[in-house]
């Protein structure tokens, strides 16, 4: 996703006291930094405006969320909808956290010992181009550096036909377990799912939302062959590559 620049972000998510500029070195300590550390902890991966997390944390106080997102533009705008949210309820944002990272290197930032019981990708880019689709977030690629951190289960929503059935795929080849799955979340819609303005404008078009819940295999993370790097030279291509923009 393109987004113009905004001289304001970074500075404010460097003044946020949710805002945490230290992604790495917090490893291994992610429920410290949150004011009741012994609640279920969250994680959304590529947050972009924040319409999510900022519903989801402010309506649901029993657990913490930590929302990721690579562009400064996109954290700074989670953060005023976040701060937002918090101020209709009248309450200080202790459950949310929101740090830039590019989600390729989330297993730098989180550990087994953070205990994640659960991880949320929401409307990712699809990333529909064939060289293109090893950046999806729900790649292989990623789903073995999920699985040593995840303790729960992944809920995967999108309104992409081609990612979703491709992503079905992606899972089952990497030994997860499909918990549930329906290509129209929204025909017998839960009481605890959240629309976002993406998924209200989706919804609008006529197109159905696609969602599932999926768990890890328990062991060794280990890339299906037919999804590793053809040769060196594939590998240095992707060096430099983003997985959630």
């Amino acid at each position: 996703m393109r987004i113009r620049h905004k001289p304001w972000a970074k500075p404010e998510i460097a003044a946020s006291p949710f805002c945490m500029d230290n992604a790495f070195a917090l490893r291994g300590n992610w429920r410290q930094q949150f004011a009741r550390p012994e609640q279920p902890f969250y994680v959304e991966l590529g947050c972009g405006k924040g319409g999510w997390v900022s519903q989801a944390a402010a309506s649901r106080p029993e657990n913490n969320y930590l929302a990721l997102d690579i562009k400064d533009e996109m954290l700074g705008m989670a953060k005023r909808k976040t701060e937002a949210k918090f101020r209709e309820i009248g309450r200080e944002p202790d459950n949310v956290r929101l740090s830039i990272l590019n989600i390729e290197r989330i297993s730098e930032v989180l550990t087994p010992e953070d205990g994640v019981d659960r991880i949320y990708i929401n409307f990712c880019n699809p990333w529909p181009k064939p060289s293109h689709k090893k950046r999806r977030l729900t790649h292989p690629r990623q789903l073995i550096q999920y699985q040593p951190i995840l303790h729960g289960e992944l809920h995967f929503k999108t309104d992409d036909d081609d990612l979703f059935h491709e992503s079905l795929v992606y899972f089952k080849d990497c030994g997860w377990e499909i918990l549930f799955q329906t290509e129209d979340l929204h025909a017998d819609e839960p009481s605890d799912n959240i629309r976002t303005e993406h998924e209200q404008m989706f919804t609008e078009e006529g197109k159905k939302i696609k969602f599932l819940i999926a768990k890890p295999p328990v062991g060794e993370a280990v890339l299906p062959e037919q999804y590793a790097p053809k040769n060196h030279a594939e590998e240095q291509e992707e060096d430099g590559e983003t997985l959630s923009e």
